[in-house]
């Protein structure tokens, strides 16, 4: 569960969030909306404790947030990885910096639910797009987190690409996620609500009741 209370960020003089209030419970999938610049990095960033919090509280499953008590995962629009690394060798580096340890199980299991298993000697430098993401999505998977930050997981990547991602997403079960978004048929598919971020201010919205104020069709946020 995230609780973000009376949440206000600011650089300098221009406030980005002001008294910003947003639950999202258990096992709901909340897409993050807003128009470019309309401050959903700095909400992810500061449910992160990447900047810090200067007014409010931001609670993780009840607890202020800390790197300690965090049950989150965080995958990037760009995941900084090693490219003359295979995908196996990416996903070993990065298990053994969150765990210390390695359990190849796990790391056959994730990489085969992300289709990437028979590509796992592959250079990634020789991955596509779609290919590199969904290894970003595994290795955030191996943290086995309860709460997932995405952001734009299906930036840039062809439809085929997007197809795949969705359907991984929307197989994962007992998971909380936030998913920063910009395209209406994939917040239709995945999530469970939306929380629109505009004038410094959210609002939260079902699913079906956003769709509804936007009026928008298919067209991209």
């Amino acid at each position: 569960m995230i609780e973000i209370k009376e949440l206000t960020q600011f650089y300098g003089k221009k406030i980005v969030l002001d008294h910003v209030n947003l639950t999202i419970e258990t096992n709901e999938i909340c897409a993050l909306v807003g128009r470019n610049g309309a401050g959903k990095s700095t909400l992810i960033n500061s449910l992160l404790g990447i900047i810090p919090v200067k007014k409010g509280t931001v609670k993780i499953n009840g607890l202020k947030f800390s790197k300690r008590n965090s049950d989150i995962a965080f995958l990037p629009e760009k995941f900084m990885l090693y490219p003359p690394l295979s995908g196996l060798e990416n996903m070993t580096f990065f298990a053994l910096a969150s765990s210390k340890t390695v359990d190849m199980v796990r790391i056959r299991e994730i990489l085969e639910s992300v289709s990437l298993w028979e590509d796992r000697h592959l250079a990634i430098k020789n991955y596509s797009k779609g290919m590199l993401q969904r290894l970003g999505l595994a290795i955030t998977l191996y943290q086995d987190s309860g709460i997932l930050i995405l952001d734009e997981p299906t930036s840039g990547i062809d439809p085929m690409g997007r197809k795949e991602i969705l359907q991984i997403l929307n197989s994962l079960k007992g998971k909380t996620i936030l998913l920063s978004s910009h395209h209406l048929d994939e917040i239709r598919q995945l999530c469970t609500h939306v929380a629109y971020l505009e004038d410094c201010k959210i609002e939260k919205f079902t699913v079906d009741e956003f769709l509804e104020t936007q009026r928008l069709g298919d067209n991209a946020l």
